[in-house]
């Protein structure tokens, strides 16, 4: 049909503002569909901020004179993007990034992810490739190898999802509170996107999958997937993780279709679960509020958090992870926290590798804390008063200390003022004491004794020849489930190790024969720490 100029414009943008009606060919057609509300208002607009007048204004003008009605519910008004340095692209200044080249390049779910959370839609945005590369590798490359491992083990185990759903009160604590987590983060998901807040929801999905699913659950549960026996505690892992897995790519389509399709679909083939073809087909997920534990959550964020004081000193002090260490001490503020940290002390000497977790419930002989204003939260809030109040923290008691970490709070009278002084407005550390490290935050403090005797030494040899043998099975092609024969060259400090940790070394490793040799023509050489030996595995 041929088209024809319209010469009886009054603006360009006016007569654009005749678009929600004119798509309809109202009021000609479709008249139900503006009328009743059908399909207007639209529920958002999107466009730069410098369309205020241009676009916003004038839609809703028209709509306002015609309807007397709005012409939208929500405004979504994007910044800019700049380039990694903050200036405008443009090509004279050759700092322009070319959209098809990076979607080619990167992906485009990488590239939207990289987008959506790196900077709220209205904020200006500093545009940098290896912002794309860290979400690749942080998020996705996670989110994959936490689906590959779950794939490895189901796929051995011919998980099916054809049993029985296992009750939640069934499940091993762990999985209670990673799908508590889950439901969680549903209801912020939610809320977010309805909230046209994407860059909120993007980062809260990409916390869960790090820190939650990948960096603790799987972390800690990994022994379960890979034991033998295929009874209720292996199903329930997962049933667990199958449900979580299902549940991001669900939450997470609508910023990576892409990804989550594939993640999807290879999830669903194959399974007895009744699924769409497509999960831009499946129902958005339901929050239940009957299974979120919030007494869980904070049991186990106290465990992360321990964890993570112990792990740091560990990287400060260069002692691996896999170097067991005696104990940790850590003083408690109150009988409810003794009893949090008591019903999670199994998974914490589990992550962080120490035999033993001591409570203490007045630790001011032991440990000395110290106390100062955080002057940034301060600054804003008191203003001229911030001195006065930062003497007054000066001179803090060690109980004074211990109350505002126990309540949250501490009253100060500042000039005949009452003020009330929040924990976060301060910075608490603890000095070390000797043989011990020490190291606080969010109210809670950790001790860790850094001291290795002799038999810490062996056993701390003997976990990294594991993971060495581990190494070798995965370069020479063996399967999982493969067992092995192993002969080690004799070397003062692993003969020690070996013979003392040799069971333990041959469970973690499917090691059927484990021999000592005077010589060894063929094998690996390994050299760690003070250990140079030789290693040959040969499937048994």
């Amino acid at each position: 049909k041929p088209m024809k100029r319209e010469s009886d414009l009054i603006d360009v943008w006016f007569d654009s503002g005749s678009m929600p009606y004119a798509q309809w060919h109202y009021p000609f057609e479709n008249k139900d569909l503006i009328d009743e509300g059908k399909n207007f208002p639209a529920d958002f607009i999107a466009e730069g901020v410098d369309q205020t007048r241009g676009w916003f204004y004038t839609l809703h003008a028209i709509a306002t004179m015609v309807f007397d009605s709005v012409a939208y519910k929500n405004v979504v008004s994007n910044g800019l993007v700049l380039d990694k340095d903050g200036k405008k692209m443009s090509k004279r200044l050759k700092n322009a990034a070319d959209p098809f080249e990076t979607i080619k390049e990167y992906g485009p779910d990488a590239t939207r992810w990289y987008l959506i959370a790196n900077a709220n839609p209205w904020d200006n945005l500093k545009f940098d490739i290896d912002g794309i590369l860290e979400v690749k590798r942080k998020f996705f490359g996670t989110l994959y190898n936490t689906y590959s491992f779950f794939a490895l083990y189901a796929n051995i185990d011919e998980f099916e999802y054809g049993e029985a759903q296992i009750p939640l009160k069934e499940r091993p604590e762990i999985d209670q509170w990673i799908l508590s987590e889950l439901h969680s983060l549903i209801k912020t998901v939610d809320e977010a996107y309805a909230d046209y807040e994407p860059t909120k929801a993007a980062r809260a999905i990409s916390d869960y999958v790090q820190e939650n699913l990948s960096n603790w659950y799987v972390r800690l549960c990994r022994r379960r997937f890979w034991k033998g026996d295929y009874q209720q505690d292996k199903i329930s892992a997962y049933q667990t993780l199958h449900t979580c897995l299902l549940t991001v790519a669900r939450l997470s389509a609508p910023i990576a279709p892409f990804f989550m399709e594939r993640l999807y679909v290879d999830l669903t083939c194959n399974t007895k679960v009744t699924a769409m073809e497509s999960v831009h087909l499946s129902d958005f997920p339901t929050y239940d509020k009957a299974i979120v534990n919030k007494e869980l959550e904070s049991k186990m964020e106290k465990a992360q958090t321990i964890s993570s004081l112990v792990l740091s000193i560990r990287q400060k002090e260069k002692i691996k992870v896999r170097q067991p260490l005696q104990k940790v001490m850590i003083p408690v503020l109150d009988d409810k926290q003794r009893k949090e940290i008591e019903a999670v002390a199994e998974l914490i000497m589990t992550e962080v590798n120490v035999k033993e977790i001591e409570l203490l419930d007045d630790a001011s002989g032991i440990l000395v804390k110290k106390i100062k204003p955080n002057f940034k939260v301060l600054g804003p809030r008191f203003g001229k008063d911030m001195k006065k109040i930062a003497q007054a923290v000066g001179i803090f008691r060690q109980e004074d200390i211990q109350k505002i970490e126990r309540e949250g709070e501490i009253s100060l009278e500042i000039e005949n003022k009452s003020i009330i002084l929040q924990l976060e407005e301060v910075e608490i550390s603890s000095e070390d004491i000797e043989g011990w490290l020490v190291a606080s935050a969010g109210g809670l403090t950790v001790a860790l004794d850094v001291t290795i005797n002799e038999d810490l030494k062996q056993e701390g040899i003997a976990r990294e020849l594991v993971n060495r043998i581990q190494n070798l099975r995965k370069e020479s092609g063996f399967e999982v489930t493969d067992k092995i024969d192993i002969k080690v060259l004799k070397d003062g400090f692993v003969e020690k190790a070996i013979e003392s940790n040799i069971q333990y070394i041959k469970t973690e490793t499917l090691t059927a024969d484990l021999a000592l040799e005077e010589q060894l023509e063929m094998g690996t050489e390994i050299v760690f720490d003070e250990v140079n030996t030789k290693l040959l595995i040969q499937k048994h």
